[in-house]
């Protein structure tokens, strides 16, 4: 929910997880874990320096072992717990992608 208005911004459902990754922003790659996933965006629990708007790639896990990087925004963040990213213009590979990975890992967010 948004904490200001007490209204939903999302526009789908979040799946809770907890999946080990990696990110990237202008300060280089680094190690975080997957916290949810939607269609739209994610959480990722991690320290470093990361600024709202600030572009990002976060690399999700592939099934054959290499990862599947997707562009985001961060739209929120709170200092050493991580932060909210919502995804850029993802392809319909992407999407499929990201459709498939919240069937094998996610569970529904209440």
């Amino acid at each position: 929910m948004d904490r200001r208005s007490g209204m939903e911004r999302r526009r789908s459902e979040r799946h809770r997880m907890t999946v080990d990754i990696e990110w990237e922003n202008h300060a280089g790659r680094s190690p975080g874990t997957l916290g949810d996933l939607s269609p739209e965006g994610c959480f990722v629990m991690a320290a470093g320096d990361f600024a709202e708007g600030e572009r990002v790639y976060i690399y999700l896990p592939g099934s054959g072992g290499d990862a599947v990087r997707l562009t985001g925004e961060v739209t929120n963040h709170v200092f050493e717990i991580g932060f909210a990213a919502r995804f850029v213009d993802p392809g319909e590979n992407e999407q499929a992608f990201i459709r498939d990975f919240i069937a094998a890992h996610g569970e529904e967010a209440k």
